[in-house]
């Protein structure tokens, strides 16, 4: 009988089951950096905003502390935006009748809160308490980056599972004295900071990297 297929169709075969192979590996490593880009993570991406609000400015500039408009940060789980009369305590006075403020002040008189388009926005299954990072020495820094010189906001950190978990293994390597928490301009050499870290979390009873990474810390 006759040979039906020629002899180097064993090296294409090879060569095909090979392309397969590296193809599904490709497309894995593809999957992967895709996940990680700022296309899908959305870091150092600024949101157009109705109104052009600089961080820089406010807090940066003028020294404005986070507290005065984020007034839940150390209460609640939620740090609120703030409502439009906290932008007329000061803008009553100055640049009061600013064309850059005009929505700011159709929002209070017609009583519509402005639709600021929310930075920093985690999934619905995840649990956020801001205010009990807040008291066990997180920095506003930490997740946010330094907001202060940021004339456009935009995620500084990715907030994926894989990032704060590694938060909540080594919280000895980001804490700081809660005191400092909205200190913009703390830092320590991370030699210093391991030593420092490591007495927050004794006297702030931070609990074990084992409860901490336990899933029902975080999805409830």
């Amino acid at each position: 009988m006759p040979q039906i297929f020629h002899p180097s169709f064993n090296t294409l075969s090879r060569l095909s089951v090979f392309g397969a192979a590296i193809g599904v590996v490709g497309l894995l490593i593809l999957g992967y950096l895709f996940m990680r880009s700022s296309y899908q993570t959305k870091v150092n991406v600024s949101i157009d905003q109705p109104i052009a609000f600089s961080h820089a400015h406010h807090s940066g500039e003028l020294g404005i502390d986070c507290r005065f408009c984020h007034t839940t940060v150390e209460t609640s789980a939620f740090a609120n935006v703030p409502p439009t009369y906290t932008c007329m305590t000061c803008h009553s006075q100055i640049w009061k009748d600013s064309p850059a403020l005009v929505q700011v002040r159709q929002s209070l008189a017609h009583n519509q809160p402005i639709r600021w388009r929310r930075v920093h926005d985690l999934p619905d299954f995840v649990y956020f308490d801001h205010s009990i990072h807040v008291k066990k020495g997180v920095g506003c820094a930490t997740c946010h980056g330094r907001i202060d010189e940021m004339p456009l906001t935009y995620k500084a950190e990715p907030l994926t599972m894989e990032w704060c978990l590694d938060c909540h293994r080594h919280p000895e390597e980001k804490l700081r004295p809660p005191t400092e928490a909205f200190n913009m301009n703390y830092h320590l050499a991370s030699s210093e900071q391991n030593a420092v870290g490591k007495k927050i979390v004794e006297q702030n009873h931070v609990p074990s990297a084992y409860f901490l990474t336990n899933c029902s810390v975080c999805h409830r």
